[in-house]
């Protein structure tokens, strides 16, 4: 008769996750979700994010669209959570970020600067459903008169328009949509939890309608896939319709974490562009400064064109043969 040895010590189990030490998980559905407190809410932007604020407000980290390209992917190393694997399904959540803003707005060393929100993680994905942070942390800076952007790409941000328009009266308020482009069969590639760049556009028309300034955040446009005249061209040109008040773009970055995702991607969907990319990003997160000041100041004129920001009437489109280059 055989016998099976029984062993002494348990099998180790597999490694936790770091933020399991100080979070409460909670699963819903595919998705966990880390509760933590926040340690700070304001955070510092680097400079070469490019958009515009020295400050960000992040009550998400890890985001439900699941963007290839989405720079806050490396954050999720520093957790223990996997980049790639982990990003749209493991959401941290900072429950007590408007109570720690509020904290933060009064100290004497705050000195009122603008602060965008939404930097890690959309901060109206679909967590945003189930824990309603964003109501706490506007009024936080509506009642501090404090200047903000909402930096979105989901229509959830309508349920509190009236509170940003409201907070608009009393600081600079501006709600930024995110459409880098308008190739639908590249955004389910590259954006496959993301809506539309269709539904973005009529949800920056609505934002305005009620009372919200709304700009778009026009990135980020990739290097040889989305650069062309006629996409550029394209992408402004419905912007203008929509009544956006301002158009910022923003060149694809492409720092670790981020960076082997997307150049995985590509090597897999477009391999006879990673020569190009080997060369623009050779020098690190940035593509090659030429590049960039070409393709930035090139969108830039499309917008004085189309007049997007001039305080007058939205240009109004004409009927052309060139509408048929919508990429859709």
């Amino acid at each position: 008769m055989r016998f099976d040895a029984l062993p002494l010590v348990e099998s180790t189990p597999a490694t936790r996750p770091r933020i399991e030490r100080r979070a409460v998980r909670r699963a819903s559905g595919a998705t966990t979700f880390y509760e933590v407190p926040s340690r700070t809410i304001i955070d510092r932007v680097p400079e070469a994010v490019g958009l515009g604020v020295s400050w960000a407000v992040s009550p998400y980290r890890g985001c439900a669209h699941a963007c290839l390209y989405c720079a806050a992917r490396g954050g999720h190393r520093q957790l223990g959570l996997d980049g790639e694997r982990d990003f749209g399904s493991a959401i941290v959540v900072k429950t007590d970020a408007a109570k720690r803003l509020r904290a933060e707005l009064a100290a004497p060393r705050w000195k009122g600067e603008p602060v965008g929100i939404g930097f890690s993680g959309d901060c109206y994905q679909e967590a945003e459903q189930v824990y309603r942070l964003m109501p706490g942390i506007i009024a936080a800076l509506r009642d501090a008169g404090n200047p903000f952007r909402v930096m979105t790409k989901s229509a959830l941000v309508l349920r509190d328009a009236e509170l940003l328009a409201g907070a608009a009266e009393v600081a600079q308020v501006e709600a930024r949509v995110s459409i880098g482009f308008v190739d639908d069969r590249l955004r389910r590639a590259v954006e496959p939890g993301a809506p539309s760049a269709q539904k973005r556009l009529e949800l920056c028309a609505e934002l305005g309608e009620r009372g919200v300034p709304c700009g778009v955040l026009m990135g980020p446009i990739l290097p040889c896939l989305t650069d062309s005249e006629d996409q550029l061209r394209a992408v402004v040109r419905r912007v203008a319709e929509a009544g956006a008040v301002s158009l910022t773009p923003m060149v694809l970055q492409l720092p670790p974490g981020a960076r082997e995702w997307y150049l995985r991607w590509l090597a897999e969907e477009h391999p006879r562009l990673l020569p190009r990319y080997e060369e623009l990003y050779a020098g690190g997160p940035l593509a090659g400064e030429d590049y960039r000041r070409r393709v930035v100041g090139r969108v830039n004129e499309l917008a004085r064109l189309y007049g997007i920001g001039a305080r007058r009437a939205p240009w109004q489109a004409q009927r052309s043969a060139d509408r048929q280059l919508a990429l859709l």
